[in-house]
């Protein structure tokens, strides 16, 4: 199969795209610089520069393509071109930045969401959307047949989520894969990687209330995996969740942090984790469990690498106290 992804050299990205070229999918990947697609063509993929701003880029792409896998988000400001970061930037309070951040990121993926479905339509080729599940309902596990909630820390992006879904009414064989906050390996831990550097700039590893709030998690190969499960055979307007640990305590994220770094490990409340942990503090202070149950049963998806704890004490075996 004739693949294009984007974010194809990203933490994610990148073992999506080994994981296709070893099953003999036929990859092209989206770049933004020639070390970028130094990278990819060193896997064994075809690099298209551009930017997923480029809508004419992606039109083109997905045209000569049986499937997508859309995996890039702007998750800096560096990453939007100069006209977005000066409307972020000078576009109201400072106080409201992170908020219009968001709301440009999430109208630049539903654009590129809606490209992808216009090139795909005549075909009925398949569309696979990367989507987080921080977008869910907060307080109890999440399903694969529940919908986005607009109004969980990161519901801004249920837009793109439902973007996506709605294509299947058009023939796009459009479906959803969710990813928990932490996904993982010995050197990149998803959001638990700023806990660490939160805590050993504040020697303090601090979690909301009694920590009892929970998190998912998930190996990035493991995702993998699931990505190009999804892609092979996957049914129209499905959500699969990419979830290997389903109901991670955060105080326990948090002690093992304290732990390894020698550093004081501390409860806050709301007032004292929204100034601790920043623009984080909304997700810190999520309860997310997730539920991967059918996701297992549809496609036969099983994690087989190490947990989020394992690939954590890793990362932290040798940081400098």
């Amino acid at each position: 199969m004739r693949v294009f992804i984007t974010g194809a050299t990203g933490f994610i990205g990148s073992a999506i795209v080994r994981r296709l070229v070893t099953a003999g999918h036929e990859v092209t990947g989206l770049v933004r610089s020639a070390n970028a697609a130094a990278s990819l063509e060193a896997l064994g993929a075809r690099a298209c520069r551009g930017t997923i701003e480029d809508l004419h880029v992606l039109r083109r792409a997905a045209v000569a393509a049986d499937g997508v896998i859309h995996t890039a988000f702007f998750h800096a400001l560096s990453q939007a071109s100069l006209g977005i970061r000066v409307r972020i930037l000078f576009g109201g309070r400072p106080r409201n930045i992170v908020e219009r951040f968001t709301t440009a990121a999430v109208g630049t993926e539903r654009r590129a969401i809606e490209t992808f479905g216009g090139a795909l339509e005549a075909r009925k080729g398949s569309l696979i959307i990367a989507f987080p599940t921080m977008a869910m309902a907060s307080g109890r596990p999440a399903l694969e047949t529940d919908a986005a909630d607009p109004g969980a820390v990161g519901g801004l992006r249920a837009q793109s989520e439902k973007a996506a879904l709605d294509l299947v009414a058009t023939g796009v064989s459009a479906t959803v894969v969710r990813l928990p906050p932490s996904v993982h390996d010995e050197t990149r831990l998803g959001l638990v990687t700023r806990l660490i550097e939160i805590a050993r700039k504040k020697r303090i590893s601090a979690y909301p209330g009694d920590g009892n709030n929970r998190w998912a998690a998930v190996h990035r190969l493991d995702a993998s995996l699931l990505f190009r499960l999804a892609l092979e055979s996957g049914e129209a307007g499905a959500r699969y969740h990419a979830v290997a640990e389903e109901s991670i305590p955060f105080r326990d994220i948090a002690e093992t942090i304290g732990r390894h770094l020698d550093v004081r490990v501390v409860p806050l409340s709301t007032e004292d984790a929204a100034r601790h942990f920043g623009w984080l503090a909304p997700f810190v202070s999520a309860d997310n469990p997730v539920s991967s149950q059918t996701t297992r049963e549809r496609l036969g998806w099983e994690p087989r690498h190490p947990q989020l704890m394992t690939d954590l004490m890793a990362s932290l075996r040798d940081v400098g106290r």
